[in-house]
This record gives C-alpha cells, structure tokens and sequence, in this order.
C-alpha cells in the first residue's frame, strides 16, 4: 500500500478524566429537563404576569331627549289626570272591600237568625237540640251565657205547653182545698165560693181561677196561669207543676235574649292589614 491511503486503525480513546466529566455533564442536563418537565406538569411553572389594563371610567346616564315639538305643560296635565283616576280606582276597591266587609256581616247575623229560630223550634216541639247545642255555645256563649245554659237545660228536661195543660187537668181536684184544711175551713171556704160578685171584678172562687188558669194555658200565657194557680188553696199540691212552669217560662225569656242578640247587626271584620 501506498503512504496516501487513510489509515484504519481506530483513534485514540478519551482519558479516564475526560469520561468522567462526560457523563456529568450529561447527568446535570437531564436533571434539568426533568425538573422543568415536573414544575409545568404541576402547574406550578411561573406565569408572566398579566398586564394591568387602565379601567375605563363608568358611562354617565345620557338624558332622554324629548321628542320634538312635546309641551311639558301637556305632560304635567297627564300625569295629574293619571294621578286622578288612580285615586278613583283606589276609592273603587276601598267600597269594594266596605262591601265584602258588610256581606260577611250580614251573612253571620243569617246564620245567628237560623240558629236562634231552629232551637226555639226544637224547644217548643220538646226536642233535643243535637247539634244545634254546639252552634249555639259558639254563636252566643260568650255573651249570653247564662240564657245558653237555660236553654241547654230546658232542651234536656223539655217541658211544653201541652204538658202543662194536662198535668194542671191532672191535679186540678186537689187545689180547692189545702191540705191543713179542717172540715170547717173546707165549708167557709165553699160558702165563700158562692159570693155572686158585681160585674167587672175578678173572682176569686177556686172554680173560677181554675178556668182562668186553664184558658190562659190555652192562650200560651203561662205567666198568667201559674199566678191564678198560686192563689189557689191546694198550690202546695203542685208544687210539681208550680216548677215546670217556672222552667217554661225561664226558657222562654231565654229564647227571647237569644234571638234579640241575633237579630244585632254585629260589627263588620276589620279590614286586611289594616
């Protein structure tokens, strides 16, 4: 071979110092990348900071122009015009409400009418009031609880106007005479008996009152009929029928507190929020 050809042995190998300082240097390097890799993957590589942008100032309301060729004047003639008929419709709903206010009112004087009517009914028949009882407490017991309550008892223990005229036929034998009278009381009284009086004066004979008694019965004049009863002789015999018509006429004048009471107008609701 000839001295130009290139030579093929291999070139001369790096010294041990220099391969340590290769591979350090390579090692400083991917330690490098690693960590810059990590820090972007965890969000936590530095950001530039956002530039600051000047606020611009807030826009001032721009006036409305009004159209061409408006009067202020017409304007404040609608505005009190519309003033005015919201004042109307506001007085509207104001009577409007006035006169809900006085329907409910009236409807609760109907209903106390009812009631009061119904129970009288059942009463004068000698009928349990049932469930009229509990309208009755809540209608008038706070009022008029006494009457309520007489009422109430009269409907539990009913005495009528034909229990009386029979029990005062039942017993009418035994009121001409006391029961102390001695044989000579009895015939005074029975020579007294047959005293003819003038015309115009009441008589006081035991027949006598017992007729009144028994047409003032007939009449629905109870009052009248338990006076002339305790004028009688026999009135301690009857003390039965003297209480009975005492508690007739106590239910009575209860009806009549119960019904006056309904028939008041009672006062209308208060408004809503008022």
């Amino acid at each position: 071979m000839s001295g130009d050809e290139p030579s093929l042995e291999p070139a001369r190998g790096l010294s041990p110092l220099g391969t340590h300082i290769l591979i350090g240097g390579l090692a400083f390097g991917g330690g490098i990348v690693g960590t810059a890799l990590a820090l972007q993957l965890s969000g936590s590589w530095p950001r530039a900071p956002a530039p600051v942008v000047a606020s611009a100032p807030a826009p001032q309301p721009t006036p409305l122009a009004l159209p061409p060729g408006t009067d202020l004047s017409s304007l404040s003639a609608r505005e009190q015009a519309l003033a005015t008929r919201l004042d109307q419709l506001d007085a509207r709903l104001r009577d409007v409400d006035a006169g809900a206010r006085n329907a409910s009112s009236y409807a609760t004087q109907a209903e106390r009418l009812m009631i009061a009517f119904s129970v009288r009914r059942a009463i004068e028949r000698g009928l349990p009031l049932g469930p009229l009882e509990a309208q009755l407490r809540r209608r008038f017991g706070e009022g008029h609880g006494e009457a309520v309550a007489t009422v109430v008892g009269a409907a539990r223990e009913p005495v009528t106007l034909e229990d009386l005229r029979l029990a005062l036929d039942l017993i009418a034998p035994r009121l001409s005479t006391a029961p102390t009278d001695s044989v000579w009381t009895s015939f005074r009284r029975a020579i007294g008996d047959l005293v003819v009086l003038r015309q115009g004066t009441s008589s006081s004979r035991s027949a006598d009152r017992l007729k009144r008694a028994r047409r003032t019965l007939e009449e629905g004049q109870v009052e009248a009929a338990l006076a002339e009863v305790a004028h009688l002789p026999g009135v301690a015999r009857a003390e039965s029928w003297v209480t009975a018509a005492k508690r007739y006429i106590a239910a009575r004048a209860a009806l009549r507190e119960i019904e006056a009471a309904a028939m008041e107008t009672p006062a209308a609701p208060p408004r809503a929020g008022a």
